[in-house]
């Protein structure tokens, strides 16, 4: 097709086809022909046309473009993207919604996935994060437990405030996302105006063997811009594609947008003074200590040609990684280190890396990766299917002056249950601060009373009675305006609609 001409139009397997609506048949009226391969193809392939949506980050947009290097971090970090300032690589950002089916509104109360492929000469790195610094789990066996109770009821199959409120109250780590999550920042405008954050503690290292924890930072340039409870609630029914629409037009139009990119370091030592646990995923760095260190710019400027090739079959893990950054020994990351290859190898098919949006750029050669369902990039020819010294010998290569030993924290004892418990105030700490923090901006913390007294009337008493004995951990303020904004929704004292109990 790219010579202009119109094309032909032809069976799956080339042969030219005169008219294609036509079907075989007997007589002029008689039954359909098995033979028909044109229809049936069409048919067989049409009744294949989706694949299974992704479990959570369903609903997404995406688009292309590059991240070019605009500070020296080679004392952090080592990767070859990074050694050269102006150096440009090519990028691919995937931003969704967490909980929502396929087809949900882009402007749930959830957060947002901020998902980054860039295509290195060392390799795929993924940068997989989301809209906000901290998270809802600390502990990964929660993981499948807190999506449940964000998506519907297996008996009414709706969504069900008391299933989504009583994990909270049983969970109460969650206490600081869930403030994030009920404030104005927890429905953006658009994924132009919203940040992005590693959340994760990760490792960095430099060719000396020297390493730091790192978390990322991302920064709209375009600023941060939000919609209150009720605007969003109007945009989800008047426009529910609303930020794809945007992400799209902004990029056709010439208005790319950039997201400023940043560090935050931390060495072992002082993580062992702090407070809490470096590898709490709950938690914020606070940037008075470890302030942030520019490295970076992501832009993005290109809009996919097919959304389906591109976006939809684009697959991202943490475990893409490329030399001199690597996980930490945060027990959620390391979770998904195995989650999201294995979520893409049912999606997709066990050899998702071979299509072409999550090809690397990078020569791979690993000749025990082959065969399986849907290998078309040559299965490596001839060459033996083990690392061979007879045929195709290989080299074996290490970064120059990196210590592997040198660049590992020592871990003793044997193997042991563990789960973290929320002891003490340590868990509601960063919460009330983030109150603190809201009340410098107008109308901000009665916005967050709002937006949850609107979200927990809908449960049983219990549940909001739970939650506003909850809230009160953070700010006996905040736990009063719920109540009061719940009685307003409520007024015969909070009563639910499915229950004759009352607050």
């Amino acid at each position: 097709m790219s010579d202009n001409k119109k094309p032909t139009v032809t069976t799956s397997q080339g042969y030219p086809i005169p008219n294609p609506f036509e079907t075989q048949r007997i007589g002029n009226h008689g039954p359909l022909l098995l033979q028909d391969f044109n229809l049936i193809d069409s048919l067989a392939h049409f009744d294949r046309e989706r694949i299974p949506e992704r479990v959570v980050h369903a609903k997404g947009s995406g688009a292309f473009g590059n991240f070019i290097v605009t500070d020296d971090i080679s004392d952090v970090c080592s990767s070859a993207f990074l050694n050269e300032i102006g150096k440009k690589t090519k990028a691919l950002v995937r931003f969704s919604t967490v909980g929502g089916e396929m087809g949900s509104a882009d402007a749930a109360r959830d957060p947002r996935g901020f998902a980054i492929k860039l295509y290195t000469e060392e390799g795929n790195l993924d940068w997989v994060y989301n809209n906000t610094p901290v998270f809802f789990i600390r502990d990964p066996i929660k993981f499948p437990h807190f999506i449940h109770t964000q998506k519907r009821n297996p008996q009414t199959h709706l969504k069900d405030p008391n299933m989504f409120w009583d994990y909270i109250l049983q969970n109460q780590e969650a206490i600081h996302q869930f403030m994030i999550l009920f404030s104005d920042r927890g429905t953006p405008a658009s994924y132009r105006h919203m940040n992005g954050y590693s959340g994760h503690t990760y490792k960095w290292s430099n060719d000396k063997g020297e390493w730091h924890y790192v978390q990322v930072h991302l920064i709209s340039d375009q600023g941060i811009k939000t919609l209150n409870n009720e605007e969003a609630v109007k945009m989800s029914g008047e426009n529910p594609d609303h930020a794809q629409e945007d992400l799209f037009n902004a990029i056709a139009t010439g208005d790319a947008p950039s997201w400023t990119c940043y560090i935050q370091t931390m060495t072992e030592e002082q993580a062992k003074a702090l407070p809490f646990s470096v590898f709490d995923l709950t938690k914020v760095w606070p940037h008075k200590d470890f302030p942030l260190r520019r490295f970076g710019k992501l832009t993005l400027n290109q809009n996919p040609e097919n959304y389906f090739a591109e976006i939809e079959q684009a697959a991202f893990s943490p475990s893409h990684t490329v030399p001199y950054q690597e996980a930490s020994a945060d027990p959620v990351l390391q979770s998904r280190l195995f989650s999201y290859p294995d979520t893409q190898r049912h999606r997709l098919g066990t050899n998702y890396a071979q299509i072409p949006v999550n090809c690397p750029y990078a020569k791979t050669f690993n000749p025990i990766i082959r065969d399986g369902a849907m290998t078309v990039n040559g299965n490596y020819g001839s060459c033996p299917n083990y690392l061979s010294s007879i045929e195709n010998p290989v080299e074996y290569k290490e970064a120059k002056g990196f210590n592997y030993q040198a660049n590992q924290e020592v871990y003793h004892g044997p193997a042991q249950p563990f789960h973290w418990k929320v002891e003490g105030d340590i868990d509601y700490v960063q919460a009330s601060e983030l109150y603190k923090v809201l009340g410098r901006q107008p109308g901000q913390q009665k916005a967050l009373a709002h937006n949850i007294a609107g979200h927990v009337s809908g449960a049983i008493p219990k549940i909001q009675q739970g939650v506003i004995n909850l809230f009160a951990k953070v700010s006996p303020q905040l736990s009063d305006d719920i109540r009061e904004e719940i009685l307003k929704i409520n007024p015969k004292q909070g009563q639910c609609p499915y229950s004759h109990q009352k607050l």
